[in-house]
């Protein structure tokens, strides 16, 4: 099979939970899942030496780089520099999903 993305779409997160999934992880990418329940965060937080891109792919998800926010509907995408301090919330009463593509692994090439 191909699609990875029913592993994500398997995530059935609780209120204030964020569940995870790796997708893909080879030795020069990531592509995480997150699920997101009502109410539920991915705390703020910076990769120095890999880019990072968020893709909305269900729901609504308050994506935060620094002290901007933006309520983003799916399908979003978001380019987090090297370096940007990036999070996302989910302020809706529904499950949201994004994905994080992270490259090159920090540490790597």
């Amino acid at each position: 099979m191909l699609d990875r993305y029913p592993e994500a779409d398997a995530l059935d997160p609780d209120a204030d939970e964020t569940l995870t999934a790796e997708l893909v992880v080879t030795d020069d990418v990531l592509v995480k899942a997150f699920a997101l329940g009502p109410g539920a965060r991915i705390e703020p937080h910076e990769h120095d030496d890999a880019t990072n891109v968020f893709h909305v792919m269900e729901g609504t998800v308050t994506v935060v780089r620094g002290d901007e926010a933006e309520q983003l509907d799916a399908p979003a995408v978001v380019h987090n520099e090297r370096g940007d301090v990036h999070g996302a919330r989910n302020e809706s009463g529904d499950r949201a999903v994004l994905t994080a593509s992270l490259c090159p692994l920090p540490g790597g090439g």
